[in-house]
């Protein structure tokens, strides 16, 4: 099993707790729907745009079922009754509403096989989009190649999109193979997705499906310079989350960061509409082959990443059945986790190797995201290049694929472009001269490491045990994770929460997932 020796009993039983813990979720996430699941299918029937006031039209439409109708019908079910009691498009149907020459509650709802068909040219469209786009993709990386080693992750974050060009240009042709825009501060709390082209964010850019085109539209006129596909990313954590899939999907994106737990613990998204809105986005990440990154590395911000190891590792197993039940390839699943000890630490970059490559071993066809040193990064930045030095031989080591560079300024200041420049600079150094390395060494069966790695992963199991009896949401509600406890019944986006009827129909997320289990 792997380089570590680690106990394959204790593996298996790790998974098989995880599934319960994922199953006895998933009974409820069927069961339910979001505001922000009806506003993606509303953006998945090709709704799109700003009434006068400047509020997208998926919220128009899902405002209006809320107050007028009940969402626990389903806004498919209202607009495919629309369409039949008028004989119109959805798109004049939309403007009808806007202008209040319409209720979608006057007509009677159709049978469910009777709304798949009325919007099934709707869905088409939105459909053939991502997978013509999927199809893309594949298309570049049989052009130039896929990457070897680690993909070289940078992040910009101006709040202007049009300057995040500039600097994602100039990243790409310093040898970063993926880009990641920001999202600029509190997005993640907004209850809708902005319109249009932003020039405007605190520490980050505003995730819009215009910024998500002109980004993909840049990065693939310097791919084509360069000779190679350049990745993006964009955040879909948040009360959007399953929105800014499918805009993501829409245009192009290759990774979504995408967690089950991180809006519960560190935004107090309430975790009902969080579990509910991740299943949704990760089928939208699946069908369109968007690689997901969780967000593991943030418990270790919080807590200390020797003793609270085993959280990271658990919510690892937790994202995983979370993201199998939604149909996901274990390739598409980056997993995360981070180097976080502190450098002071005895042996601290021996427990780091013990991490990363248990993470390689447990989980060894996901691609997996390792996130660098923040936590005690300081002002000394000779001292800092050095830690991320030691953060990029972990990753060479162990075949990380998805390395997150660090910056020698990490802690003083969004990075200068020459900050970047030095990152990719060391770690394609690294990369090169240690790249078969890891291939190289073995671990001792009883040794530091080795040992390290099965401490941490009976302590997960033993945890995931734990879950298992009381329910992720009970633990939610105890703070296991992070330290941070959670209600179940309060947090933010709550009301958005609504019980499905017997009527109740989501037709694209059902033909999604019904094409996912023909291919898988």
């Amino acid at each position: 099993m792997g380089k570590l020796h680690l106990n394959k009993d204790s593996i298996i039983e790790a998974r098989k707790h995880a599934l319960k813990i994922a199953k006895e979720t998933q009974k409820f996430i069927d069961s339910h729907t979001t505001v922000t699941v009806e506003r993606t299918v509303c953006r998945l029937l090709g709704i799109d745009g700003v009434d006068s006031f400047d509020v997208p039209l998926p919220n128009v439409v899902v405002d209006h079922v809320v107050k007028y109708g009940d969402l626990g019908i389903g806004v498919a079910n209202y607009l495919a009754a629309a369409i039949k009691g008028t004989g119109k498009e959805i798109d004049e149907i939309v403007t009808l509403i806007m202008k209040k020459k319409i209720k979608l509650t006057n007509y009677p709802i159709p049978t469910k096989a009777e709304t798949k068909k009325l919007l099934k040219k709707y869905m088409d469209a939105s459909l053939f989009t991502i997978k013509d786009n999927k199809a893309k993709r594949e298309s570049f990386f049989q052009k130039y190649g896929e990457k070897e080693g680690p993909s070289l992750y940078v992040i910009v974050a101006t709040g202007n999109i049009y300057e995040d060009v500039t600097q994602a240009k100039a990243a790409a042709k310093a040898g970063a193979d993926v880009v990641a825009v920001i999202r600029t501060t509190g997005q993640s709390l907004l209850d809708f997705v902005p319109y249009g082209p932003t020039t405007e964010g605190f520490g980050g850019t505003y995730a819009t499906q215009e910024n998500f085109s002109i980004m993909r539209k840049a990065l693939d006129e310097v791919g084509e310079e360069l000779g190679r596909y350049i990745m993006l990313v964009n955040y879909a954590s948040g009360l959007c989350m399953p929105e800014i899939a499918a805009m993501g999907a829409l245009e192009r994106l290759d990774m979504m960061l995408n967690d089950s737990l991180y809006g519960i613990l560190f935004r107090d998204i309430n975790m009902q509409r969080t579990f509910i809105d991740q299943y949704f986005s990760r089928v939208i990440n699946s069908y369109s082959g968007i690689i997901i990154n969780t967000g593991e590395d943030n418990y270790l911000t919080t807590s200390d990443a020797i003793t609270e190891a085993h959280t990271v590792l658990a919510s690892q197993f937790i994202n995983e059945q979370f993201a199998l039940l939604a149909n996901m390839k274990e390739e598409l699943q980056g997993l995360g986790h981070a180097f976080e000890i502190d450098p002071d630490v005895e042996n601290g970059f021996l427990y780091e190797i013990a991490q990363a490559q248990m993470a390689r071993d447990i989980f060894p066809k996901a691609p997996l995201k390792y996130m660098p040193p923040t936590k005690h990064m300081t002002g000394n930045i000779f001292k800092g290049h050095v830690q991320n030095a030691l953060f990029n031989i972990v990753t060479t080591t162990t075949n990380q694929r998805i390395h997150l560079l660090g910056m020698l300024t990490e802690a003083v200041h969004t990075p200068y472009m020459s900050d970047r420049y030095l990152a990719i600079e060391n770690a394609k150094y690294i990369n090169k001269t240690m790249k078969n390395f890891g291939d190289e060494i073995e671990f001792k069966k009883d040794g530091i490491i080795s040992s390290r790695a099965n401490k941490v992963l009976e302590d997960a199991t033993m945890l995931l045990g734990e879950i298992a009896n009381i329910g992720i949401f009970e633990t939610l509600e105890r703070g296991i994770f992070a330290g941070i406890k959670r209600p179940q019944t309060s947090g933010k986006g709550l009301k958005g929460v609504a019980l499905k009827g017997i009527e109740y129909v989501n037709p694209v997320l059902d033909r999604m997932v019904n094409e996912l289990k023909e291919v898988n």
